[in-house]
C-alpha cells in the first residue's frame, strides 16, 4: 500500500476540493498499487468532500483499494495503515484518527 501525504490544502472546503480534484486526483489515477491518502485534520466541513473522493477514486481504481485517513500523528497513521492492510476487502473509506486516544473503552455491566 503506498501512502499519499495530502498537504497544502485550503481551508476553506470547497477551495480544498477543488484543488484536490484539479492538482492530486489526476496525479493517482494511474496509481499501479492500493493508496492510503493521509488528510491533516479539519473540522466537520471536510468530510463530505474528501469522503466522495476516496469513494470515486477508489471506483476508477477498482480492483486496486484507495482509503483515506486524516492523522497528525504517524503512531495513529500507522496502526490505520496496518489495520487496512489487513481488510482486503475495505476501499473507499475515509477514516478521521482520533490522534490525542480516546481512553480505555468504558463497558457497562448492564
Amino acid at each position: 500500500m503506498r501512502r499519499v501525504a495530502v498537504e497544502g490544502l485550503p481551508s476553506d472546503p470547497l477551495e480544498a476540493a477543488a484543488r484536490f480534484h484539479g492538482d492530486v486526483a489526476p496525479a493517482l489515477a494511474g496509481a499501479g498499487e492500493d493508496l492510503l491518502l493521509v488528510f491533516p485534520p479539519a473540522d466537520h466541513a471536510h468530510r463530505g468532500w474528501r469522503l466522495a473522493a476516496v469513494q470515486m477514486l477508489a471506483r476508477a481504481a477498482a480492483p486496486r483499494r484507495v482509503n483515506a485517513v486524516a492523522s497528525a500523528t504517524e503512531a495513529a497513521t500507522r496502526a490505520a495503515e496496518h489495520y487496512l492492510g489487513e481488510a482486503g476487502g475495505l476501499t473507499g473509506q475515509y477514516l478521521p484518527l482520533d490522534d490525542a486516544g480516546a481512553g480505555a473503552v468504558l463497558h457497562s455491566g448492564a
